[in-house]
């Protein structure tokens, strides 16, 4: 087989073809932008691939048709105009306070006037960076091409800090000539993870063209199923064969790993591009979007309102005016989770008008999870995979003395960053998450005929269906009884009868003062 190069880490479009590696066509996508509108904003996760899809954009505004070879691109484009770019990337710093960002803009408007000979004329960021949008364009006799990536890292650098505001003010005021530079603008990109409020941070720039939730759009970044299937045959071969697999279940699992992010309704699905080279390159299926980098914006979020992201471990429905942006004025960690890839839409009702979100892929969901778990149970970090493997041991072995005993350790006493009220909610959501993380099948609310039960699990031998109880003041005895008849009365195991798996009925009691689990039968 012809050796194969996978981009991954590169995010330099000519050094990617320059190089052969193998390359995803967006041009086409990349031409109807270029030829419908001007200014336009995009919001994804980080990882995927959004500086890849700015190096193209800027290679093709600079006229080098030699890299599009055999890209749709190609034959769409008949001029090839070469046009002046002005490429400004927030990436390279962090900004943790508002002096460094200032550094950053100071430096971006200095390489800018060095590379285009323009002589500084003030020291004011904005000013300057104005000026350089005049003059170019007129030394050219072309308009210009700005291309801005990661524009909100100095804000989410800054997240829940005094510097925040202060950042976002400095922003506000860099990116203040572009309403007034438009006749001096023929194309307009700006990436980010989240979208602050047009109102906070592009003031006056209201014909921005947010393309964020556009289906036409959906698929600019990441890859979908058929680009997975067209472009990496051979890895997904070479894959299925190193982990002693079908090609069909090699399949299978990468869509439950990394696939599953949908950017609006009724779209296919798009795979996260770096976790999937990553699992080719390694032929070995892994969390490797947690794996690079500590999820920052997620830790600093979860220290704000800690009490918060067990509500989001489930499907939550919703209207879109709620996650669709980041409003710092608001209390709300739902569009920080949303924009940053934690959560994705999963469902749209039109009569409502009704989002549900809910976690993309077993990627995610296992590296949200392991920052979970620590925050909300006595098991510590360092004993995670420990005593997850406890766990699923005793799934295995059906083995639920051991299992309760686990559970009952892990969910000694309500964590003190949490309310009383909170206790049903908090036991149910984290007995769902632990058990998740043992790889098992595990469906919480699972509804029957004449109702619902807290919890399943599924395993290849047995069946565990377990209903959870808050004591409210009763006796053990008399709520665990009536937990374990709910089960039977509602025909919770109605459904597994014909499976041939062992079944195991469960009640489990809590203290509903936060004291822990109270005790459990078994059926």
């Amino acid at each position: 087989m012809t050796e194969r190069f996978l981009p991954i880490g590169i995010q330099d479009f000519e050094d990617l073809r320059t190089r052969g590696c193998i390359y995803v066509d967006k041009t086409e996508l990349i031409y109807k932008l270029a030829t419908e509108g001007k200014p336009y904003f995009l919001s994804r996760p980080r990882r995927f691939g959004k500086s890849l899809l700015l190096s193209t954009m800027e290679a093709y505004f600079l006229g080098k048709k030699e890299l599009f070879k055999g890209l749709a691109i190609e034959k769409l484009e008949k001029e090839w105009i070469e046009y002046p770019v002005l490429k400004i990337s927030f990436g390279v710093n962090s900004y943790e306070n508002n002096e460094r960002l200032k550094s950053r803009l100071d430096s971006i408007v200095s390489e800018n006037e060095s590379r285009y000979n323009i002589e500084k004329k003030s020291e004011n960021s904005a000013e300057r960076f104005a000026n350089i949008i005049r003059e170019v364009s007129e030394k050219f006799n072309q308009k210009v091409v700005i291309l801005i990536d990661e524009y909100d890292k100095p804000i989410l650098d800054a997240l829940y800090t005094e510097y925040e505001e202060q950042n976002r003010q400095e922003l506000r005021s860099f990116y203040s000539p572009l309403k007034d530079s438009d006749k001096y603008i023929r194309f307009l990109f700006i990436t980010g993870i989240t979208k602050v409020s047009h109102v906070n941070i592009f003031s006056g720039l209201n014909q921005l063209d947010d393309i964020s939730m556009y289906e036409d759009y959906s698929g600019l970044c990441g890859i979908s199923q058929n680009e997975l299937e067209h472009y990496f045959e051979p890895e997904i071969n070479a894959l299925a064969e190193k982990q002693k697999m079908t090609v069909d279940v090699a399949k299978e699992t990468l869509a439950k790993m990394y696939d599953g992010y949908h950017f609006t309704y009724d779209v296919e699905g798009v795979y996260n591009p770096f976790s999937l080279l990553k699992c080719f390159k390694q032929r070995r299926f892994d969390s490797y979007w947690f794996d690079t980098a500590t999820p920052t914006m997620l830790i600093k979020t979860l220290e704000k309102k800690p009490s918060d992201l067990l509500r989001y471990t489930k499907p939550i429905i919703i209207q879109e005016s709620a996650f669709k942006n980041y409003d710092p004025e608001s209390e709300s960690i739902l569009p920080v989770l949303y924009q940053s890839g934690y959560l994705t839409i999963k469902d749209y009702d039109n009569d409502s008008e009704l989002y549900t979100l809910g976690i993309p892929n077993r990627e995610v969901e296992k590296g949200l999870f392991e920052i979970i778990i620590p925050k909300f149970t006595t098991i510590a970090t360092d004993d995670l995979g420990l005593s997850i493997e406890k766990f699923r041991q005793s799934f295995i072995h059906a083995d639920i003395e051991k299992l309760m005993t686990l559970l009952k350790a892990a969910l000694a006493d309500i964590p003190t960053i949490l309310k009383k009220n909170q206790c049903e909610n908090y036991y149910e959501t984290v007995t769902h998450v632990i058990f998740r993380q043992t790889g098992f099948s595990v469906v919480s609310e699972f509804q029957s005929i004449a109702g619902r039960s807290d919890t399943v699990v599924t395993t290849k031998d047995s069946v565990f269906i377990f209903e959870l109880k808050m004591d409210k003041g009763r006796p053990f005895e008399e709520v665990a009884a009536e937990a374990l008849a709910q089960i039977d009365a509602n025909g919770y195991a109605d459904r597994f009868a014909v499976s041939g798996r062992q079944m195991h009925k469960v009640g489990v009691v809590f203290s509903s003062d936060g004291k822990g689990m109270c005790g459990w039968k078994v059926k």
